[in-house]
């Protein structure tokens, strides 16, 4: 074969054996010849419109970009739908490490499965990345010597709206969450912010995964005096949960919607008439600045032609990040890399001097975005706008409040 990047789209099980005869400097320095990447992620659920095929596309770009190999060894990305099950998930990564030798795990958009599969690397001493899981158990009691949440987490994203929200005299909260670990973490991490800023919880309910039909939730949330209902769910559950608070006339009674997961292509499905205004958390908007809408370009060619979310973005990131600690380390042995990603910082078309804390938290500045109104927006994706710029010290849980062992170490 030619010297030309092995990149591939294969699927969970198996994946072809690609690799070509190994460089006398990478048999050396990179383990079986090749730094093999997977991107695990939901690639056909509730997320996969702002994760799935989208934080592939950018993997394998990152990849492209930095010329298709590290050290004298290629780079290969592989791809896998972890059915938002977490038997699937582990499963999965469990092939990878042991069959397949792949040497980080990226993607995991389901804290149940980010969990699990985090506790696997640590087991076999590989990397794994986060991008769109939003537990804070990945780097409180759960944290791993191995393991990166990479681009936010519950407590960074309900801080901004949250904070926001209750300035403006919305105090009495009610929240609908998605019956899984990670809406219960953000349900968890928002209330404790709520208590600390004077504000209150006047009732909550569960919801399961993937549920369409939110009627008995939002009429309970209506009964309760709430000022605000808190949604802790993301993807099309946080959509429908929203569209519904319109259709059930919650909105009309003053009754605001807490986006405290929300996503680009979100309020692309919501529509700006009935998203106007909302405001939530999250690191990178395409627009932003000239960086930013240069790799929103590069990405489009490569996906569905419109740009990417912050999740899909910040795989991108992550990727590169990765490669360059191999290239610092001379080596992709787990621990040599993850010394070189906390020693090097991050700095990127989205990050501005971030660095990885030794609990696996990635601290970067956030965006509180607001949606546009109808008026305001110009092209399809002229949805949002940068109402302010959260530092990274304020936008993250401070490192001594999440228990993980790492730190007390």
């Amino acid at each position: 074969m030619n010297r030309r990047t092995l990149l591939t789209a294969a699927a969970a099980l198996p994946v072809a054996n690609l690799l070509r005869p190994r460089p006398a400097r990478a048999a050396a320095a990179i383990s079986d010849g090749v730094v093999k990447i997977g991107v695990l992620d939901d690639m056909s659920g509730v997320f996969a419109d702002q994760q799935g095929m989208g934080d592939f596309i950018a993997a394998r770009m990152a990849a492209e970009e930095f010329g298709g190999q590290v050290l004298g060894a290629p780079i290969e990305v592989i791809q896998a739908d972890l059915q938002n099950k977490v038997d699937v998930g582990l499963a999965i990564a469990r092939h990878w490490i042991d069959e397949e030798k792949v040497d980080a795990i990226f993607g995991l958009g389901n804290s149940a499965v980010a969990l699990a599969v985090q506790d696997l690397c640590r087991q076999r001493a590989r990397i794994d990345v986060p991008i769109a899981a939003g537990t804070t158990d990945l780097t409180g009691k759960q944290c791993s010597p191995y393991g990166i949440h990479w681009t936010y987490d519950n407590y960074s994203a309900a801080k901004g709206p949250a904070t926001t929200l209750v300035k403006q005299g919305q105090k009495k909260w009610f929240f609908v969450t998605s019956d899984y670990a990670f809406g219960h973490s953000l349900e968890d991490n928002a209330t404790a912010i709520l208590k600390g800023l004077g504000a209150s919880v006047v009732g909550r309910i569960n919801v399961p995964l993937g549920e369409t039909d939110y009627s008995a939730a939002l009429l309970a949330a209506s009964a309760s005096g709430a000022q605000a209902v808190g949604i802790a769910a993301g993807g099309s559950d946080f959509i429908n949960i929203a569209k519904q608070m319109g259709e059930f006339g919650l909105i009309k009674r003053g009754i605001v919607p807490a986006a405290l997961n929300c996503s680009l292509t979100n309020i692309h499905s919501l529509g700006l008439p009935a998203a106007q205004g909302l405001i939530f958390s999250q690191p990178y908007y395409w627009d932003h600045d000239a960086p930013s809408r240069g790799f929103a370009a590069r990405f489009a060619k490569q996906w569905k032609d419109r740009p990417p979310t912050a999740f899909q973005a910040s795989t991108w990131g992550a990727v590169t990040h990765y490669l360059k600690a191999i290239q610092a380390a001379g080596t992709d042995e787990a621990g040599a890399v993850m010394a070189k990603m906390r020693e090097i910082p991050i700095n990127d078309f989205m990050t501005r001097d971030g660095k990885l804390r030794i609990d696996g938290t990635v601290l970067r500045e956030m965006f509180l975005l607001r949606a546009k109104t109808p008026a305001q927006s110009k092209t399809e994706w002229d949805l949002l706008e940068v109402a302010e710029v959260i530092p990274a010290a304020e936008a993250f849980r401070p490192m001594d409040e999440g228990g993980c062992p790492l730190v007390k170490a």
